[in-house]
């Protein structure tokens, strides 16, 4: 469904994205990972358009799209394209001065053109599937950063997406938030929404993953399933990427000593 060919993007004299390949499957759920700097948010940004790549080509769900050929994108293509991605941010980025259900149905209603009857009831039923109904009214303040990044997640579907893209979507989150968003994100993979997710959530990683990429310096170093990158994976680099994570989950509780002087 998704078709990425040598895919490059630079700032500058930096070139983030070296020539990326990358196939996707309709309902597959692809996790990338790999070292802050190695170019995955820079993939997300290029794969729905925030940022516009400097050569190469995306075809998703049949429209192609081909850059550096020196031909100018027209606006209404790039639309187009964008309106088949939706996209979850590390930041929630909700307008502040609107309710969770004004965030979640914005987009039906200034892109979409629904009108406005029809929208709330798509973005009621959305709100409920992330487990907020009961926050509909209630500002992005007024919610935690779980609930925040959730109403994210069903403002990205309202626009009824082809792939669904996360930019580490937890990294921003106390940990005892993590849980609530990746349930939400667990559920649509069982039900067979196509999702490309850039995170360091491993577990998570290992239990919903139908490919793992493994990005290192703009560049796919390996890729395979979670069992092939987890547990067999030849890429030196890989290993030791994946070693600091075990080291950490395995590291002891440290016991905490208090002395209490008594007064005399």
């Amino acid at each position: 469904m998704l078709n990425v060919t040598q895919l490059r993007k630079s700032f500058g004299r930096t070139e983030v994205l070296r020539g990326i390949d990358l196939r996707v499957a309709k309902g597959e759920t692809t996790i990338v990972i790999g070292p802050s700097g190695s170019g995955k948010s820079t993939l997300l940004n290029c794969l729905n358009l925030l940022e516009i790549p400097d050569s190469g080509e995306l075809e998703l769900d049949g429209q192609r799209m081909k850059f550096g050929d020196g031909g100018k994108k027209r606006t209404r293509e790039l639309i187009g394209y964008r309106q088949k991605t939706g996209m979850v941010f590390q930041s929630h980025q909700l307008f502040p001065h609107r309710t969770a259900l004004e965030n979640v149905i914005e987009g039906l209603i200034v892109v979409k053109r629904w009108n406005r009857s029809d929208a709330r009831r798509r973005g009621e039923e959305l709100l409920a599937k992330v487990g907020l109904r009961e926050f509909a009214d209630r500002y992005p303040a007024q919610l935690s950063g779980g609930q925040q990044q959730r109403v994210g997640i069903a403002r990205a579907l309202a626009m009824d997406p082809a792939v669904l893209l996360f930019d580490e979507p937890t990294s921003a989150l106390d940990p005892e938030l993590v849980g609530e968003v990746l349930r939400v994100m667990k559920e649509l993979a069982r039900e067979g929404m196509t999702l490309i997710v850039a995170t360091h959530e491993m577990n998570f990683a290992r239990e919903v993953a139908d490919r793992v990429i493994f990005m290192e310096k703009g560049l796919i170093a390996d890729e395979g399933t979670a069992a092939h990158i987890f547990g067999a994976s030849r890429n030196e680099r890989v290993r030791q990427f994946l070693s600091r994570f075990d080291a950490a989950a395995e590291l002891p509780s440290v016991p905490v000593r208090v002395q209490v002087q008594a007064t005399l």
